[in-house]
């Protein structure tokens, strides 16, 4: 894992919203997750801005997807964010 991929997608604020809705919901649709980001946080997002955000989110290891029939399905994965969080509480407390 790359932590520099994780702060990177961590960075953007888009970014950030789009994983408290994976946080909510861990696995969604494009449309699912596009929907979810306009209605709950009033984001103006399009399609090609989406997939350079999941892009970055998936390079990180943040975010997977699955082709499921005639949908691609994102999945969220909290792992690399475990590991980063896990590690600095470790040091701080040795």
């Amino acid at each position: 894992m790359d932590d520099d991929l994780v702060f990177n997608a961590l960075a953007d604020p888009t970014r950030r919203l789009m994983l408290d809705e994976f946080s909510e919901r861990g696995e969604q649709t494009l449309y699912e997750l596009t929907a979810r980001l306009i209605m709950r946080h009033q984001v103006a997002i399009s399609r090609q801005a989406m997939a350079k955000h999941i892009d970055v989110l998936e390079r990180a290891g943040l975010v997977s997807s699955e082709k499921r029939g005639k949908y691609r399905v994102l999945v969220f994965n909290d792992e690399p964010l475990k590991t980063v969080i896990t590690r600095w509480l470790k040091q701080r407390n040795e």
